[in-house]
């Protein structure tokens, strides 16, 4: 009880959001994220930024979730990818983004069923059963976006639209700075 009591205010600091990610059932991750109220400094300090993609940067990764910084210059975009079998949450911090959600048919053609516009505040949810998807930033500026998993992600599938084919790729981080409470 005393753990939904700290989720009622809004959250004000990424070491708020963290403790109550720890104290929390992933059932609530949706309701957490929309509660928060994080000025755009709590996000700047861990920010890193590349004119050739967007960047990974992680503030914290633990056994039961992982939260990323994903900071994009204008027009950049992920490829077609799954979450390694984990649920995956994003809050859309700055800029205007744009989610295409796809599924694969028997023949491995791959369609889209779903386009979502995001804006600052508004939160979507990932699982691989729902398909694969990428995000783009439509911003002409750069934008961030906080992804939280379920379940720290070491790999996943990513398409490679020359082979016409899903791979597996590693994952890494741009930056690591672990926010210590």
């Amino acid at each position: 009880m005393e753990s939904t009591k700290k989720t009622q205010k809004p959250l004000e600091t990424i070491s708020e959001l963290i403790q109550v990610l720890d104290e929390e059932e992933r059932t609530r991750y949706t309701t957490i994220l929309k509660s928060m109220q994080l000025p755009i400094s709590e996000f700047e300090k861990y920010a890193t930024w590349s004119d050739t993609c967007y960047t990974r940067n992680c503030i914290v990764e633990n056994e039961n979730f992982e939260l990323i910084l994903i900071c994009w210059e204008k027009e950049q975009i992920t490829a077609i990818h799954d979450h390694g079998g984990e649920e995956c949450w994003v809050y859309f911090v700055e800029g205007a983004f744009r989610e295409h959600v796809y599924t694969q048919n028997e023949k491995g053609k791959l369609n889209s069923i779903k386009t979502t516009d995001a804006k600052p505040g508004d939160v979507a949810y990932m699982i691989d059963f729902m398909g694969f998807h990428s995000l783009e930033n439509r911003s002409s500026k750069r934008s961030m976006s906080l992804h939280l998993y379920a379940n720290p992600i070491k790999n996943c599938n990513v398409y490679d639209s020359k082979e016409k084919e899903f791979i597996r790729k590693e994952l890494s981080y741009d930056n690591v700075e672990e926010v210590h409470q």
